[in-house]
């Protein structure tokens, strides 16, 4: 499912998760599926917390797809850190009734800087929302994918 367009239920929305070792961001389209938003930032207390919240998002948001973003070093190569998301999608995918669906984000965080930088953020405060922001980066890549 890496990298196709999944078809769904336009009045619902799309959750967007950025992982990490520590942490997860998390990011929520509108029900139209036009227009993406940094949610929150998560700890990364291992796999059964995160599913636990991950299913109190799809339920509290009628979330009909997760895309996860997928870490490709830049000429698009797995790395130890691909594997460690594939792992995490993987068992995401075993545990949710909604699909979940991996999508490359090679250059999310570094969009994300880039945008909170624009937004004024000191390098602190941004440090605080960047995994969020890159969430939102690569839903909105999602997004503007989609025909």
């Amino acid at each position: 499912m890496e990298g196709r367009i999944q078809s769904v239920d336009t009045l619902s929305r799309i959750l967007a998760l950025d992982y990490g070792e520590k942490r997860i961001g998390i990011a929520l389209s509108d029900p139209m599926q036009l227009f993406a938003k940094p949610y929150c930032v998560i700890e990364n207390a291992g796999f059964k917390p995160v599913l636990s919240k991950v299913m109190e998002f799809i339920e509290e948001h009628e979330v009909g797809l997760v895309v996860v973003g997928l870490p490709y070093s830049e000429n698009g190569e797995h790395s130890s850190k691909t594997i460690e998301t594939e792992t995490f999608t993987d068992k995401l995918r075993a545990s949710l009734t909604v699909p979940v669906l991996a999508w490359d984000e090679r250059f999310s965080t570094r969009e994300a800087n880039e945008y909170l930088k624009q937004l004024g953020y000191s390098w602190q405060e941004a440090k605080k929302h960047i995994d969020a922001m890159a969430a939102c980066m690569i839903l909105k890549s999602y997004l503007e994918s989609k025909p």
